[in-house]
């Protein structure tokens, strides 16, 4: 038992509510689009980059050889949440995560200011600086693991599925596949943008985690496109031996996934608990 600053005493709360979650990470991206440079938002972002980028080498080496789909997925989606929990616990820039805290940001901003802020420029150069170094951090942190690395073949071939699974759909082809593509990140950034709210929610290490590692692997499993872990699994394309389709990649996986995750982070978690919260409720009064 602890005492609270009014003196009554009861349990260390455990974990934040909703409405202070996304109040959180509305003040965590105004902060940060108020005192980071340029260069220390590009530096985060590149560092984000390259987390994922490890995440998911981890991953394909978990679930390599592995059978049995169940098993396989939840191994894969251990090893990629690492590269998601290290980018909670560090500070870095995922596209991800920012898909979610600008939009809570411009709306606190149009509660508290009528729509009218200084910050607007800064949030928009955070969100378009935190696409352009997670590329640009997967793409040197791939290299710099292609150069130096090789993978056993039950590896490679795992990340040639993984690969595949990613330009399903260009087969599909024309504005149909493209859609698809699209609603697919809607779809990631659902699940992704929850994994991240929910570490902010979590008030230990174990409690910021858990539920990463289940709300990742249930992205992994599901198969959903995320722009950020597209990045980085084509950037370790040429561990398999092959040229890396760079412009498949862009096209049909990271740009469709990008677009979608902008509007998954900002109609499926932002405005929802924005709007079902009561913390920017006007008072009444009496």
């Amino acid at each position: 038992m602890t005492s609270t600053d009014d003196g009554h005493h009861g349990p260390v709360q455990q974990f934040l509510g909703a409405d202070a979650v996304l109040l959180e990470m509305a003040e965590a991206s105004a902060k940060r689009a108020c005192s980071l440079s340029t260069g220390k938002v590009l530096v985060l972002s590149m560092l984000a980059g390259a987390f994922i980028v490890a995440g998911a080498l981890f991953s394909i080496f978990l679930g390599s050889g592995v059978e049995s789909e169940g098993p396989k997925a939840l191994l894969e989606g251990f090893g990629f949440s690492v590269g998601f929990f290290l980018v909670i616990l560090t500070g870095a820039l995922l596209f991800t995560e920012v898909n979610v805290e600008v939009p809570s940001a411009f709306m606190s901003m149009y509660h508290e200011r009528g729509g009218v802020s200084a910050l607007v420029s800064g949030l928009l150069r955070l969100w378009f600086l935190a696409a352009a170094g997670n590329l640009i951090g997967s793409f040197v942190m791939g290299a710099l693991i292609n150069y130096a690395h090789d993978l056993p073949t039950v590896q490679a071939e795992l990340l040639l599925e993984v690969a595949d699974t990613k330009l399903r759909y260009q087969s599909v082809g024309g504005a149909g596949g493209f859609t698809q593509a699209i609603v697919s990140g809607i779809l990631g950034n659902w699940l992704v943008g929850m994994a991240a709210f929910l570490s902010i929610m979590g008030q230990t290490i174990i409690s910021k985690f858990v539920p990463i590692f289940v709300v990742v692997s249930a992205f992994v499993a599901f198969g959903f496109l995320h722009s950020p872990a597209n990045m980085a699994y084509f950037s370790l394309f040429g561990l398999t031996g092959e040229s890396t389709p760079w412009g498949d990649a862009l096209a049909w996986s990271i740009l469709p996934a990008a677009i979608g995750n902008m509007i998954g982070a900002f109609f499926l978690v932002a405005l929802p608990f924005w709007y079902a919260g009561t913390r920017h409720a006007p008072s009444r009064k009496s």
